[in-house]
């Protein structure tokens, strides 16, 4: 095998002092829960509150350190809550302020945190404030509080750019009185100013309401979009989507001033005792990752890295030496990603060819537009790989970051017919730009195997006697990913990442340095999964635990020492197969 170029072999890391209850995240894993689709404890056919606090006992056993809750405000659902109408309040059919109270308060009886979604770039078009500024005149206090823009044209009929939404179509929307309002995501969804003052103080009283009420931290959505500045003649030579530069200069997003309103934040979440946790999902240039992570601002942020990967041995060491590389910046933990509510799952994602594109999941994208039947999904392939990248992933320092089900080896759903779908993205798109959307992996989890007597939910996801059946149909094939089929499965994915989880908590050491072995470097050759350039990634943590993963097509030889774990079976002389990782306490 070719030596890794140009990489150190020794990371120098942090030391973290665990005592520190303000440091309880900075190596913790972290599930995260699309509460419609976690648990229902009424029938309705819609995941709850209550339903998450009743499963709090499964979620100890897992072994996670925290749970982040995705929206469960009121919401007109255009967008999977994310569309906003009461910032402090609970959805009536996932429960009551009172029924979060009960459920944080489960959580903390078991140890584990409760992270809450905060979405402040956009609000639902029924905010209050957004009803307000629709019955007042252009240039009032209640527009400001949103991005309002007379036309271009001689009646003012053109939108004042030609900017396309994320979810297609344009990203104005004209209202009866002639202007137009951005909407980056569904015109359901505009976009707040975030020049108003206004916006800051009622946002400062969210994070303050929901600490109150048990909250240990938050996930900011769409954290790099808030700060816009659209006072220039060059607004359409910036599309939406597009890579960012990685100056600041884009008009929409990633600009140097959002960092002021998360400086202000930070005086909030000190208040606390522990101080309040933030983590920003921002999909920027890795150079520009630190500035939100900082001690002074949020503290972390997602590296998606992970989760835009094919299964590739260079891709995955990148993002490893990119993450590792925004954390000493920030002086922040690194964040590790597989899999969320908004990407195609990842044992699917490795199931299917693993070919470079020009857009990451675009093959993903592609099978699931065709209820899966473009592409053989190699489901064992794609299992083997999950074990081996979940126990690389795991033995990496800082934070992990599980999503429902993957626990399960849940596949992505690629066949929902359309007219049960619910994502803005299959409606809004059209013609080249046609997707599905991301439903495939928010469908309910099938807790049990066997249909329970007079339900309409075959899988436990609903009580008996439900009303209504799950909100996204599920597949037959899901009772054999039943939660109490996999307990009783000592080899299921769910008893193997409670035996990941159980050794991460035992092998974490405050030290997140990284060294990386003799062992971890690029093959030279096409002898990785489909062609791919294979090797190894192999890299020791201070306390002289090993992680090591076989990307190549020939087994290799571990590294002197007593074996820990390992994601597959090794071959008779003891060596790495293809798609395995074996974690092992190196001889000293």
């Amino acid at each position: 095998m070719a030596k890794q170029a140009g990489s150190s072999r020794y990371i120098r890391g942090e030391q973290i002092d665990m005592s520190d209850p303000d440091n309880w995240w900075k190596q913790a894993v972290i599930y995260q829960i699309y509460p419609r689709s976690f648990s229902d404890s009424t029938g309705s056919g819609i995941g709850d509150l209550r339903g998450i606090a009743e499963r709090m006992g499964y979620l100890g056993s897992l072994g996670v350190d925290a749970i982040w809750l995705s929206p469960f405000y009121p919401s007109q659902l255009a967008d999977g809550g994310y569309d906003v109408d009461d910032y402090r309040d609970v959805d009536p059919r996932l429960g009551t302020v009172a029924d979060f109270d009960d459920m944080a308060q489960a959580a903390h009886r078991h140890g584990i945190k409760v992270i809450v979604d905060i979405v402040p770039n956009h609000s639902s078009n029924r905010h209050p404030w957004f009803v307000e500024a629709l019955q007042s005149p252009p240039g009032s206090e209640q527009r400001d509080r949103y991005i309002f823009r007379d036309g271009r044209g001689d009646h003012g009929q053109l939108p004042p750019t030609g900017w396309q939404s994320h979810f297609g179509g344009s990203a104005w929307t004209r209202v009866p009185d002639g202007q137009w309002y951005l909407h980056l995501f569904t015109e359901q969804q505009p976009d707040w100013n975030w020049d108003n003052p206004d916006v800051h103080e009622d946002f400062i009283k969210t994070i303050r309401f929901w600490s109150s009420h048990g909250a240990d931290g938050f996930r900011i959505d769409v954290a790099h979009g808030l700060a816009k500045d659209l006072d220039r003649d060059d607004l359409d030579d910036y599309p939406v989507l597009m890579q960012l530069p990685a100056d600041g200069s884009h008009p929409l997003f990633d600009r140097n001033e959002v960092h002021d309103i998360y400086r202000e934040w930070r005086t909030v979440f000190n208040e606390y005792t522990p101080h309040r946790f933030a983590v920003a999902e921002a999909w920027v240039d890795p150079d520009r990752q630190y500035l939100y992570a900082s001690g002074d601002e949020l503290g972390q942020i997602f590296n998606f890295e992970f989760a835009k990967a094919d299964w590739s041995r260079n891709q995955f060491h990148t993002a490893i030496e990119e993450g590792l590389a925004a954390s000493r910046r920030a002086h922040s933990p690194a964040t590790w990603v597989l899999s969320n509510h908004d990407i195609p799952r990842h044992a699917t994602r490795f199931a299917l060819p693993q070919v470079p594109s020009s857009n990451y999941h675009q093959f993903a994208a592609d099978w699931i537009l065709r209820d899966g039947k473009t592409y053989a999904e190699n489901r064992e392939a794609g299992a083997r790989r999950s074990r081996a990248a979940i126990m690389m992933e795991m033995a990496l320092p800082g934070s992990a970051y599980i999503y429902q089900g993957e626990e399960l080896g849940l596949f992505e759903v690629p066949d929902i017919p359309w007219e049960r779908l619910e994502d803005p993205v299959a409606f809004n798109t059209r013609h080249s730009e046609l997707n599905k959307g991301r439903d495939g992996c928010r469908v309910p989890l099938p807790w049990t195997a066997d249909r329970l007597p007079g339900s309409q939910d075959p899988f436990g996801f609903s009580p008996a006697h439900s009303a209504a059946p799950p909100h996204l149909p599920q597949p037959a094939w899901f009772k054999d990913f039943a939660v109490d089929r996999e307990e009783q499965d000592s080899t299921s994915m769910l008893n193997f990442y409670r035996r990941v989880l159980r050794l991460r908590h035992k092998l974490q050491c405050p030290d997140t340095s990284l060294e990386w072995l003799d062992e971890d470097m690029p093959s030279g050759q096409p002898d990785g999964t489909d062609g791919l350039e294979g090797g190894v990634i192999a890299y020791r943590r201070a306390n002289g635990w090993a992680s090591v993963t076989n990307f190549s097509s020939s087994p290799v030889k571990l590294p002197p020492g007593d074996i820990i774990l390992t994601s597959s079976r090794l071959e008779d002389d003891g060596s790495l197969p293809q798609d395995t990782t074996a974690w092992v306490m190196l001889k000293q």
